[in-house]
């Protein structure tokens, strides 16, 4: 049978895996019929794993590799020399065509060189965001970026907002998204020099809908769709909110417990306290894909467990069905190309 759906998996990146990672690949392919999984890693070690589950043997298959990247090794070092690291021949397999996605719990920082050296940018993609969706009180924002690009200048933001407003408007269906940009006040002069010099860009920009600055305590109020930031805030406020919202829960879960009244209304709540805490729960929302390279690349946590690993799956099926990344470039083809008639114009 041909399937028209075919991702890699990286069996051997982050800290559960290969167990949880195969397990949350079998609950993937065990919900949908219309999908391989090719995984890469140590025969042995997911051979074993998989004997642990009943499920259509068509829709695995195994491609054996004999090295692994740790977080501890240098990214790009990694990259050049382990070339038969289950990361690197994954990789490979989306570059050559063989697959139509990969996703890992990796290296962040391999995963980022190897889909930018590897696969490689579209035409005219300055930078490469990891975007993830962040549960808000509105349903989900798309933090962008949140760990590639620690020395972004004003004219990568203002692409991470139209790669932004594009997916937005793509995949989760948000018409006309409102773009901001994190900032420590929402007056127009404030910022450090990254943010005001790329605020006059965004204003200026006539495809996007920018709504100006956003406070950090803004966003989980979900006032913005799209979050424009370079990576070090981004990956900060991501961490916060991933910490605050897991915290939370804890102490709610720990006084629901902690007398016999408590418990009695804990029983009571609990259905619909079950499902206002869901939507805080990011491993619901897959895993951040690196936008604008010319194959899908997901990157979910290190500390993935097999939902998030199940999710992300299903995240690359629809990214390849809305063509996310042929649409980036076509858009960034098009602006560029207006931006040339405008200055002809000019001259």
């Amino acid at each position: 049978m041909e399937y028209k759906n075919v991702i890699a998996i990286d069996a051997m990146g982050g800290d559960n895996a290969p167990a949880e990672i195969i397990k949350g690949a079998i609950e993937a392919i065990n919900e949908r019929a219309d999908i391989k999984l090719r995984l890469f890693g140590d025969k042995d070690k997911i051979e074993t794993e998989l004997n642990k589950y009943t499920y259509n043997k068509e829709q695995i298959g195994i491609t054996h590799t004999t090295e692994e990247i740790s977080c501890n090794e240098a990214p790009a070092m990694a990259i050049k020399k382990k070339k038969d690291s289950s990361l690197v021949v994954a990789i490979k397999s989306v570059k050559s065509g063989e697959c139509d996605a990969i996703v890992s719990a990796g290296s962040s920082g391999a995963i980022l060189v190897g889909g930018q050296v590897l696969i490689g940018k579209g035409k005219g993609v300055k930078r490469a965001p990891l975007a993830p969706l962040t549960p808000t009180a509105k349903g989900v924002s798309l933090l962008i970026d949140c760990g590639a690009n620690v020395d972004a200048r004003p004219e990568h933001l203002l692409q991470f907002a139209q790669m932004g407003s594009i997916y937005m408007e793509d995949v989760v269906g948000v018409k006309n998204p409102r773009v901001a940009i994190v900032n420590i006040g929402a007056e127009e002069a404030k910022g450090n020099a990254l943010v005001k010099e790329t605020y006059p860009l965004l204003k200026a920009c006539k495809n996007i809908n920018f709504i100006g600055s956003i406070e950090a305590r803004d966003i989980p109020k979900g006032e913005a769709d799209v979050i424009v930031t370079e990576a070090f805030v981004g990956n900060v406020i991501l961490k916060l909110e991933e910490g605050l919202a897991s915290t939370l829960i804890h102490i709610i879960k720990e006084g629901m417990m902690s007398t016999t009244r408590s418990k009695i209304g804990g029983l009571l709540v609990k259905p619909a306290l079950k499902d206002t805490l869901k939507t805080f729960d990011a491993t619901e929302y897959g895993g951040a894909p690196l936008l604008g390279l010319k194959g899908l690349v997901v990157k979910i946590h290190g500390s993935a467990k097999a939902k998030e690993t199940k999710t992300a799956i299903f995240q690359c099926v629809t990214f390849k069905e809305q063509r996310i990344n042929e649409k980036i470039v076509a858009h960034l083809a098009e602006e560029m190309a207006q931006a040339k008639e405008e200055k002809a114009g000019e001259q």
